[in-house]
Parts: structure tokens; sequence; C-alpha cells
């Protein structure tokens, strides 16, 4: 590890990072590397794909023209989910899954897994080695979504029943490793949003090879308010959990002690006093004696199903006390005091498009954190709905010189938590790199893999005809110091 005359390691900068896979492994309809995990030496990426298909047959987005080919029945295209490892001493990449034709509840052939959302390495205590699991997407007119595991690394084995035992949902977006336990909660439902679970509630398994969850809190922590448990991270003595709610997200924790469901207190409320336009916690992780909480709207910050933002994304972090900071974020009042952004950004590191801050790490004493940005899709975005002011300087300044010079994924990094400063805002100088979804830090340096639907093939802005997009697709970068 490098260190500057102060003795700290200097973090990565841009020129740090090498980009190892592109074009979504050489399929552009691989368009999120939507998981990632560090397992036996190499990384394993799952993805999810024809995002942009999939949105437009069950969202109502506001685009026209979609930037990719959007067929009315999106499963004629190949949408079958993936999982890539990478061996770091060979840089060579290997497709280590497929996921595999089933029959639906409407008779015909689909994939059983549309995308692979989280990932995770755990051992159980009568274990004598650890496994991987990976956390599934199903299509609404399969038969739910699973918790896969191998110990080799390339045998996927479903680990439970469809629907963590039954439940009809259809999505699993996190796993957590916590005291011992593994936790995961639902976070779709079947024919509706991937985002939102009509059974938000956590559940814990400590033998995830024997298959057998069990719910430890109540629905929606008593709230009906509360849509999903959207994601959870274990910080100190506590398991903390955020929850997607209209009214402003929420964050809850509980030591997993005593009887089922266990006990669970709340310390945030409202999106931390900003309301909607924090409507969940979407990426969380301790950090020098805090945990660190960057939020977000679902839509990639605009919510058009429940007419909320756009609004660009807030940083704020939780002592073990419960008391609270805002870092990057608009000043306001709160019944916790008068509250500003320690950092001086205002939301969105002073970026409108920011719509997530989508996923953080440590990595060699810094914290990392990357973005979903929708500036990319503003050449494709219906007009009728935006407000004057945004429509006049988009007009103005031109969405084609937006997308050449001000496209693509922030990523940030921090050595105390307050001062921050910018790896890329440019998604690597990739304008269709839309968001920074998975890190993984090893040994080998840090890994991160991008969200990328515009292949593969895009229709250039102001143009009617699709083209070859090589820039398309998912891709992962490598970051670390040269010796």
């Amino acid at each position: 590890m490098k260190f500057n005359k102060v003795g700290i390691n200097p973090g990565l900068a841009a020129k740090d990072f090498r980009r190892i896979a592109r074009g979504g492994f050489g399929d552009g309809h691989n368009a999120y590397a939507h998981s990632m995990a560090y397992f036996r030496g190499k990384i394993y990426v799952g993805t999810t794909r024809g995002n942009f298909p999939l949105m437009k047959a069950r969202l109502p987005i506001g685009m026209n023209p979609w930037p990719v080919e959007c067929p009315e029945n999106p499963f004629d295209l190949d949408l079958h989910a993936q999982i890539w490892c990478y061996d770091p001493l060979t840089d060579q990449w290997e497709m280590v899954y497929r996921s595999p034709t089933i029959i639906g509840d409407h008779g015909k052939p689909i994939p059983r897994e549309l995308g692979l959302r989280g990932m995770a390495v755990f051992q159980a205590a009568h274990e004598t080695e650890p496994a991987l699991y990976v956390a599934t997407w199903s299509p609404a007119k399969g038969p739910g979504c699973l918790v896969l595991r191998t110990v080799d690394g390339r045998t996927f084995e479903p680990s439970c029943e469809p629907g963590l035992g039954g439940l009809p949902v259809t999505v699993i977006r996190t796993l957590i490793e916590f005291k011992g336990k593994l936790y995961t909660s639902p976070a779709g439902s079947r024919g509706g949003n991937p985002n939102v679970a009509k059974h938000s509630v956590v559940f814990e398994c400590a033998d995830p090879a024997g298959g057998i969850w069990k719910p430890v809190s109540e629905l929606g922590f008593g709230d009906p308010t509360n849509r999903t448990v959207f994601e959870m991270i274990g910080f100190g003595d506590h398991l903390y959990v955020s929850t997607l709610n209209l009214e402003g997200g929420q964050i809850w924790r509980s030591t997993l002690e005593g009887e089922e469901p266990y006990e669970w207190e709340k310390v945030i409320e409202l999106g931390a006093y900003r309301g909607e336009l924090n409507q969940a916690g979407c990426s969380m992780l301790p950090f020098k004696g805090a945990l660190y909480i960057g939020t977000g709207i679902q839509g990639g910050g605009v919510d058009t199903q429940n007419g909320i933002g756009p609004a660009a994304s807030e940083v704020f972090r939780i002592h073990p006390d419960g008391s609270w900071d805002l870092i990057v974020g608009e000043a306001r009042d709160t019944p916790d005091g008068y509250k500003e952004p320690l950092s001086g950004y205002r939301p969105g590191f002073d970026n409108y498009f920011n719509g997530y801050f989508w996923r953080m790490v440590e990595h060699e004493g810094w914290l990392y954190l990357g973005t979903f940005s929708w500036n990319s899709l503003l050449g494709y975005a219906r007009r009728e709905n935006w407000p004057d002011f945004f429509s006049s300087i988009v007009s103005e300044v031109g969405e084609r010189f937006i997308m050449e010079n001000q496209c693509g994924f922030d990523l940030y990094r921090t050595f105390d938590g307050e001062n921050w400063v910018p790896v890329t805002i440019t998604g690597f100088n990739n304008p269709f790199n839309a968001g920074l979804r998975t890190f993984a830090s090893t040994e080998h340096g840090l890994f991160l893999g991008t969200a990328n639907p515009f292949g593969p093939r895009v229709r250039p802005i102001g143009e009617e005809e699709l083209v070859d997009n090589p820039d398309g697709g998912c891709e992962v970068y490598l970051g670390k110091h040269l010796d």
C-alpha cells in the first residue's frame, strides 16, 4: 500500500482504474452488474438483463423514443441472467452460470431468473467451508425468487423453496451476514414493482443450506406505510434496516436478541425529515465509528408511479447513540436541531441528476460512494411534465452536449466522512455507464461493476435508427495503485 508524506494512503484516482470487462461481457443485453462478491480468490458478478425492455413493459416511464430495442413482449429477447467469474491471477473471465429455462404459469418457456441482485459469502457454524449465496429476481410468471448456493463456484443450486418458502414474491435485493446468521427480505411482489414488496419483513437463517428462513420482524415494523425493507447492514451490536416509504424512508435497528420477532427501535423517520425526497436508504455502510446512509427515490430519482421527484440524493450518518449528522444534502430544521451538510455539498454532490447514492464500500481506509445518474436519459425523456426552469436549462445547454460532456455515474471518496473528492463524474468517460451498482474490496484491488442498459444497440439522440453500441452493456473495473 502506498502512503503520502503524512502517512495516509492517498486513495484511488480515475487513472488507477482499469476496465477489465466491457459490453456486458460481450453481450449488451447484460445491462446491470447487479451483484458482486469475492469468493475462493475470484470475483463473481451476477447480471440482470434487458432492463429497458422490462421497464417499458412494466412501468409508466416517460420516454419516447426508448434508447434501445424494446419489443412488446420483452421475453422475445434472451433474458436469462448470468454469473461471470474473474480470476485476478490470469486476468480471464468465464461464465459459470446461466439461468435455466422453465415453463411459466402461462405455459410458455421463460428464464427462471431475470437478474441476480445480491451476493453474500457465508459459513454456518457446523460447516467446514464457506459458500456463496446469490439472491435472484424471478419473472412474474415464474415460481418466485430463490437463494442459490455454491461451494465450488461452478455449481449453483437453489437452497430454499421459491419465495423464501412459498411467499408470492419475486425479488430478493440483499443478503447480509450478521452475528453468525444470514439476513434478507423480499423486495418485489408478483406482477408488481421489483422494489416494492407486500411482505416487508426481515428474514433470518442460521443454516441457509437447509433453506429454512423465518421472519424476525413485524410487517413493516408495525407501520403500514413502510412498503419495503430496502437495505440492511450490521453496525456495532445492531442490525440496521432501511425502509422504502412514500412519506420518507425510515431506519430501524435491533440487537436480534430475545424472542422473535425481535424488538426493533426506529432511529430515523420521514427521510431524516426531508420527507418524500428521501424515499429510501439505498446504501448503508459502517465507517470509522458511524453508519453512513445514502438515499434515493425509486425509478432513478423520479418516481413516476407516485409523482415524487425528481430530486437528488443525500448522505447522512448515524452514531451508536442514535444521533445523526447531515453530510451531503439540503440544510433544514429538524426535531433534532438545525442540520446543514458538513461536507458543504448540496444534494447529489451538487449534481441534480444523481437520483441514487447507490452503493458504498470501504477500501484501504477510504469510503467510496457510487451514484446512479439519469442525465443520460435526457435525450429520450418526455418533457411535458418537466418544471419550466429545468426544461429551459436543458434546452439551452442541449441534450447532446450533456450526453457528450456530463453523463455517467459519479464516484466520490472520503477519508474522514466529511471531506469528499471526486474520482470520476463521467462514468469513467463512458456516458452510457448510468450507475455504479457493485463494489468488492480485495487484496487485488477495488472492483466495481456498472449499470449500463444502453446495449447491444442504441438509438442516438435525435435519430430513428438503432446502431451497434460497443460502449453499451455493463462494465467491470479494477482499481489499484501501481508499484
